[in-house]
């Protein structure tokens, strides 16, 4: 696997729920791209030991972190710290794709 990747490149959609292409992952970390089409979402949810970042490559989306809410578009940054309530929503008409990476890795964490 390349250490380098142009992320627009591996960014898929998918007409019937939201995309996910993973770009690089370790046990330590995982980063991946998401393709939000126009009303897709990532229903909010809970990352009790890790942080999740996303980075807005293009398009628009309702951002929710611990109950807040907020429209953002490219080159916005996300930060959904471990424990708090995270999604989004592709609220605009165009496609929403993400940047997306959380760590530690929740499937390799130490229990």
């Amino acid at each position: 696997m390349p250490w380098w990747k142009f992320a627009a490149d591996e960014t898929k959609f998918a007409a019937e729920k939201m995309a996910k292409t993973n770009l690089f992952e370790t046990d330590r970390m995982f980063c991946d791209v998401y393709g939000l089409e126009p009303g897709q979402s990532q229903k909010p949810h809970v990352h009790a030991d890790a942080d999740k970042v996303y980075y807005v490559l293009e398009g628009e989306g309702l951002f929710e972190v611990s109950h807040e809410q907020r429209i953002l578009g490219p080159g916005a940054v996300v930060h959904a710290a471990a424990g708090a309530p995270h999604g989004v929503t592709n609220t605009g008409t165009k496609r929403l794709a993400l940047l997306v990476v959380m760590a530690p890795h929740p499937q390799f964490r130490k229990i």
